[in-house]
């Protein structure tokens, strides 16, 4: 629709609602030396490009159930992989292969009984001291939460169910273990965007 000015539309769309940079240096901050990253939900590429640039010496596998893939990645492509495939496959063919697991605003896309086998097969994905940088869109009556949801609602047709901080908290700590967040954030522009350093126990 927009031509070549796609990439720009959407990385401006995109930060109204959260910045990728500030997102993107937590993330290098809670996991400073990964070798082995994998990005789930990666969508069309855009968040994987920052990856690339603050990760250079780490190998990325970029994975997500989209036809549109990848498609407007514009990164280094030797060490870096999309792939289309469910948590749950790759969990068999890769157990505890990854330094960085990065889970970016995708947890409110799967439906609520998929949800722990999801998470389940994201702790077997991690490799032992691994990370696991999760970040998702508080729920709650701000002007800001509405237009997130009719966004998410409007661009993906999914039935979009957010968690708030304090429900996400219980569902970290049932799958990962009791007291697994290390660490919480609040990713600029909004509050609604939180974020959680996890480690397995």
């Amino acid at each position: 629709m927009f031509g070549r000015h796609e990439r720009l539309i959407a990385d401006l769309w995109r930060g109204l609602f959260m910045s990728l940079d500030h997102w993107t240096r937590t993330i290098s901050t809670w996991a400073p030396q990964p070798r082995r990253i994998l990005e789930l939900g990666c969508g069309e590429g855009c968040s994987t490009m920052w990856l690339a640039s603050a990760f250079p010496d780490a190998t990325i596998d970029a994975v997500d159930i989209t036809a549109q893939i990848g498609r407007l990645y514009r990164g280094p492509v030797d060490r870096v992989r999309f792939r289309i495939v469910t948590a749950e496959d790759l969990a068999t063919e890769a157990p505890n292969a990854y330094d960085l697991i990065v889970v970016t605003d995708v947890l409110h896309h799967i439906p609520g009984d998929m949800r722990g086998p999801f998470l389940a097969a994201v702790r077997a994905l991690l490799a032992p001291e691994g990370v696991l940088a999760f970040k998702d869109w508080h729920r709650n009556y701000a002007p800001i939460y509405y237009l997130g949801y009719a966004a998410d609602r409007w661009l993906t047709g999914d039935r979009i169910a957010y968690l708030t901080r304090a429900e996400a908290r219980q569902v970290m700590d049932a799958v990962f273990g009791a007291n697994c967040i290390t660490a919480e954030q609040t990713i600029a522009p909004w509050f609604n965007n939180y974020a959680m350093k996890i480690c397995a126990h």
